[in-house]
This record gives structure tokens, sequence and C-alpha cells, in this order.
């Protein structure tokens, strides 16, 4: 019996550490879905903010009055300074190159008036940024540079005057900053336009490969514009190696395989649209450790229950067997002392004293048979209350076991600096003190999981979300910033992005404005007035002039060196678009305070 058992519990083992490596494999691709998914959102989102930043820049310039001058003048002093102009802004908001064409196509000014590469005098008119912009007034064109053989995205924009079109601002924008965020990951990411053709990537060999084979006539309308130059167009040198597959369905997750990346391996594939475009953003993920270590784990957990208790059941199986034989044993020896007795009985009348004697023997074994009985039945009810307290002890010994590897996991990752793994083991622990407690107390708990449109949004989130995308900016420098709370979180009406857009960008003011200060200091307030509630950014730095506050909403009006004056004219228009106004206001002369006022959310 106990051969048979120990098949049929190493056959069952064997099956239960494939399921455990199968469930450990399905949980470790979904956690690094979860993960891989947040960090392609956040480039997305990162890659968006970087346009619509530049997006405004030709669409402000095409009602410039000095733009205006210098198409219908052509006076070489208004093109000089319009070319100085342009070069001022070039520099403050990191475009490429800023410039302007006549109606017929041909560069008047150019930001770049001064370089070997200059733009000034050459004829763009043959782009599709300059007909498309011509013809429907403003216009996104990605290509390789003519001039400087640099890829980027141009943004055009139609200037109109009394008598027609009068010439066309083009912003050229370059992505080389983001390109270098991306590449200091261990996960690749690179961008593809509607036809599959990669744009921006964190391997520069991989530029203008495509997902997959372009069609002739593509290629040739690309060859014709000079849109990408003389590149090949290849395929990616991405091989996928396929669908994976848990418990018996397929998986939505795709691997593949980079013969160039910095580790090998198989990798989960994620994509995410960047909005307002026709780009998809791709982000590989390295899957073999994760995946790996999970099926380990899943397989080491599975071991530590199940072992133990296949071991009990075969102490059990032993007492039985054990049981039994005794049992077996005592029932022979009743029927061979019942022989004695039949024969004995036969001769009682001439060995009456042996008889006696027999039945005095009959009777001690019978009470030794009993007492063994006894002895048995107790030891069977120890056993069963040595399985219960070994099956409780093993349900709390086995996570807090892993609370003290998790507790040293976390503190290894911590002396790394690697906060998303601490969380993570964090979360583990705090995951295994609510099972300890389902345990002792029978007590249950739940987990839990915007659009772009107008709605309720948590403004602490929200400026704890502005806080994080400046998080590398506040950690170098020395001011420091604090944050006022009510009790209870107000919600206001307004578009998460958008809010933190103008949260950033005040609070980036008040960190110029105190970055030179020996003791800087901003201060964030929450505060609910009525029906609205009142966000304020208010920083000790050297405060903002009179003349300048009168005009601070204009564009092109700022009171920084370096300052263009167009981040508090875009944040003012969207506070203006989610119902709402900013007050600016100057505190003892040094202290500037930014009020944003929304709507409250009952």
């Amino acid at each position: 019996m106990l051969i048979l058992y120990a098949a049929v519990s190493g056959v069952a083992l064997t099956v239960a550490l494939w399921l455990a490596g199968d469930y450990g494999r399905t949980k470790a691709y979904e956690g690094l879905k979860t993960r891989a998914q947040s960090a392609a959102d956040l480039n997305a989102t990162v890659l968006r903010s970087e346009l619509e930043k530049h997006r405004s820049i030709p669409f402000i310039l095409s009602t410039d009055p000095d733009v205006e001058a210098a198409l219908t003048s052509r006076d070489p002093g208004k093109v000089e300074l319009l070319d100085r102009k342009f070069e001022g802004l070039a520099e403050g908001t990191r475009a490429s190159v800023i410039y302007l064409l006549d109606a017929d196509g041909r560069t008047l000014a150019a930001s770049n008036w001064k370089t070997t590469t200059s733009f000034v005098g050459n004829n763009y008119g043959f782009r599709p940024y300059y007909s498309r912009a011509v013809d429907k007034g403003s216009a996104e064109y990605f290509a390789l540079g003519t001039v400087s053989q640099r890829p980027g995205l141009y943004i055009s924009r139609r200037v109109d005057g009394p008598t027609g079109i009068l010439g066309i601002v083009v912003v050229k924008l370059e992505f080389d900053q983001v390109e270098a965020g991306w590449g200091r990951s261990d996960m690749p990411s690179y961008v593809t336009e509607e036809r599959g053709i990669v744009l921006i990537t964190s391997n520069q060999n991989w530029r203008f490969m495509t997902e997959a084979p372009i069609s002739a006539g593509d290629a040739a309308s690309i060859r014709t514009s000079l849109q990408f130059g003389e590149v090949p167009l290849r395929p990616l040198p991405i091989n996928k190696v396929g669908d994976d597959t848990f418990g018996g369905h397929p998986a939505q997750f795709v691997t593949v395989r980079l013969p160039d990346a910095k580790q090998s391996g198989n990798f989960l594939k994620i994509e995410a649209p960047v909005r307002t475009t026709g780009w998809q953003l791709h982000l590989l993920v390295p899957a073999a450790d994760a995946v790996a270590g999970r099926v380990s784990e899943a397989r080491l957990s599975l071991s530590l229950v199940l072992v133990p208790i296949l071991g009990l059941g075969a102490v059990l199986l032993y007492r039985r067997e054990r049981t039994s034989a005794l049992a077996a044993e005592a029932a022979a020896a009743r029927i061979e002392l019942e022989h004695h007795v039949e024969v004995r009985t036969h001769d009682l009348r001439q060995a009456n004293e042996r008889l006696e004697w027999e039945i005095g023997e009959r009777r001690r074994t019978e009470n030794k048979l009993h007492t063994l009985m006894e002895d048995l039945s107790q030891a069977n009810r120890l056993a069963s209350l040595g399985q219960i307290t070994a099956g409780v002890a093993h349900e709390i010994n086995q996570p807090v076991a892993a609370i003290r590897v998790y507790a040293d996991n976390a503190r290894a990752f911590l002396d790394r600096d690697d906060k998303m793994h601490v969380q993570d083991n964090l979360a583990m622990i705090a995951s295994l003190t609510d099972r300890i407690g389902t345990i002792t107390d029978g007590l249950r708990s739940f987990s839990r999981k915007g659009t772009g449109e107008v709605g309720p949004v948590s403004s602490m989130e929200a400026i704890e979300g502005a806080l994080l995308l400046l998080g590398s900016r506040i950690r170098a420098q020395s001011t420091s910033i604090e944050c006022h709370y009510p009790i209870g979180d107000l919600v206001v009406f307004a578009n998460r992005t958008r809010l933190e857009q103008v949260l950033v960008n005040l609070v980036q003011n008040a960190l110029d404005a105190t970055r030179d200060g020996v003791d800087g200091s901003i201060h964030i307030r929450l505060d609910a007035a009525g029906d609205e509630v009142e966000l304020s950014v208010l920083d000790n730095g050297p405060g903002i002039p009179q003349h300048v506050l009168n005009t601070l909403f204009t564009p092109f009006r700022t009171a920084k060196a370096n300052g263009l004056g167009l981040g508090l004219v875009i944040s003012n228009d969207i506070v203006i678009d989610l119902g709402g106004r900013i007050d600016v206001k100057r505190i003892q002369e040094r202290e500037t305070c930014f009020t944003v006022v929304l709507r409250r959310y009952q």
C-alpha cells in the first residue's frame, strides 16, 4: 500500500508542479503586461506632451505682426529682426529650427540664418507640409531634413493676409532627448506611423525600418518625396516567437526575440497609441527572467504546502497498516486461545488446575488486548490532533516566512534604489499579513483596479501627479516644497492630463524663481471656497515686477531672462477652457502666488 501511495504521490506532485509553473508563468505575464502598459502609456504621454508644446508655436507666430510685416514688405531690417526672433524662440523652446516660407515656398527667415546650413533662400515648395498647409491651413509631416539630414517632425501653419495667403510658418521638432531617455531604459521603445515605418526609436539602427514590408506604391511615393532620403526601408530585426497559451486558452501577449538587444531572451510587446497623431508606440519588455523567477516561486510555494501534506499522509497510512497488523495478530491469538480452550475443556476433569491456569491466562491476555486497543485509540486521537495543529502552524508559518523573505528583498532593493520592486515587496507583505488575519479571525479583504473629457478629477492626485513628473528636478534643486491639503479630498471639474500640465507649469515657474535663492521654498495649498476649489502655488522668489504682472498672460511677455512668455498663456487658456480662471498676486514684494480656481464637483 505504501508503494502504491508513493507512486500516486509522485504523479500528483509532478502534475501539481507543472500546473504551478503554468500558473506562475500566467501571473508573471500578467504582471509584466500591467507594468509594461503603464510604461508605454507614460512614454506616449511624454511624447504627446512634447508635441503639444510645439504645436502652439506656429499657431501663435501665424498671427504675429512681425511675421506679417516681413512677408508684406520684404524689408531686410524687418527680416533680420524676424531671424533673431526665431533664433531666440528656437533656443528657448528647444525646437530644431523655426522658419518662414513665402507664398511660393521660398524661405524668407529662419532661426538658423547665421549657420552654414541656413534655410534662408531655399525653396521647400515640393514638401508636403507646404502644400498641405496651403490647402488646409496647417499640416504635420515627419521627414528627413534635405539640408541637415536629421529626422524630425515639421509642423506648419498658413499665414493669411487681406488678399490671401502670405506665407507658411514651419517649426521642425527633433526627438533626441526623448530617444535618449528611452535609450537609458532596458525596455526598447519605438514609434511607427500609419504605414508601419519607425520614426522615433531608442535604437538608432532601427530608424526608418518597417514593422512589415511596405507596398511598392508606398515605397515609390516615399522615394519621390525624399521623405526618408535613400534609406532602404528594411523590416525590423524582430523575430516573433509566437503567442503563449495558459490553461488551453490563447494569451493576449506576444513574445519576440531581439538579436541585437542588450540582453537575450524573450520580450513582451506592448502597444499604445499616441493621441492626436496617427502614431503607435511599441514597448518591448524583457520577460525571461521575470517568468522564470515567478515559475520557480510558484513551484517552491506549492512544494512547501504539498510535500508536508503528502508526508503526513504517508505517516497516517503507515500507522493504519501497523494497527491492522496488530489487530490481525490479536484475532489470530484469540482463535488460537479458543482452540486451546476447546482442547482443555475435553480434558477438564483430568486437568482442572491446568484449565484454571489457562482461563486466568486467557483473562490476562484479554486485559492486555483491551489495554492495547485503548492505547491505539488514544494514539489515533493524538495523530488527528497533530494533523490539525500542523496544518494551522503551516498556514501561519508560510506567510510569516514569506514576509521575512520579502522584507529582506525589499531591504536589498532599497539599497539599490529600486523603488518599484520595493513597492512590489511591500505590497506582498501587506497581502501576506491579510492572509494571516484571514487564518486567525476569518476576515476577508478585497482589492481594486479617463478619458480625455472633462469630468470629476481628484485635486490631490493631480498635484501629486505633477510633482511626480517634476521629481528629478525637485530633487536636484535645494528648494523645499510643502503641500497643504484640507481634511478630505477636493474633486473638481477638469481633465486630469490638462490640469497636471497647468500645475507642472506653475511649479516649474516657482522652481525657476527660487533657483538662485539660499532658502527657496514653495507652498502648494488646496482650499475650498464655496462652489469653487482653489489650488495655490506660492514661492518666495524675487517676485514679478508690476509692469510685467499687468501683461503676464500676453504672449511673449515674461519676467525670466530665458523665458518665452508662452507657458502661462497656454495654462490660462486651459483653465478658461475648463471653466475656471488663474489669479496671480504679489505678497510682501518678494513672494508670488498663482491660484487656479476651478468648479467644485459636488
